[in-house]
């Protein structure tokens, strides 16, 4: 199996943290943003896409600052997604930092894909 190479991303937001701690967070505010459908049971969440399915489990969270998820399919692996809320000490800015891992030639999609789900993250809490 190829290498994943690990890949971040920042994304400044304007809303407060825990207000976007609700949306990188639970079922309902991941459904909104990020896949079609999401369903979780415990530790384990369900990302529904067009029909495809994907699971993942919570590996862990801090209210208000960060998630990280693991592919079921990827158990084995240390590959991982994490979303983090950044707060700029002196400015307050808030960012959205995303680590996520993809195949050598994926990287640039995998980008443009965070790009686009984000994108309709910020115009959900009119951060746009």
């Amino acid at each position: 199996m190829e290498e994943k190479i690990k890949y971040e991303m920042e994304f400044p937001i304007q809303a407060s943290p825990s207000l976007l701690y609700q949306y990188i967070s639970t079922p309902s505010g991941l459904s909104e943003w990020y896949a079609d459908n999401v369903n979780s049971r415990g530790e384990f969440f369900t990302f529904i896409w067009e029909g495809s399915e994907e699971k993942a489990k919570l590996v862990s969270k801090k209210s208000d600052e960060r998630i990280k998820f693991k592919w079921l399919d990827d158990e084995d692996t240390p590959y991982f997604f994490e979303l983090r809320i950044q707060v700029d000490d002196i400015t307050k800015d808030v960012s959205l930092m995303i680590t996520d891992f993809a195949e050598d030639d994926e990287v640039d999609e995998g980008k443009m894909l965070w790009d686009n789900m984000v994108s309709d993250l910020k115009q959900i809490l009119g951060s746009a």
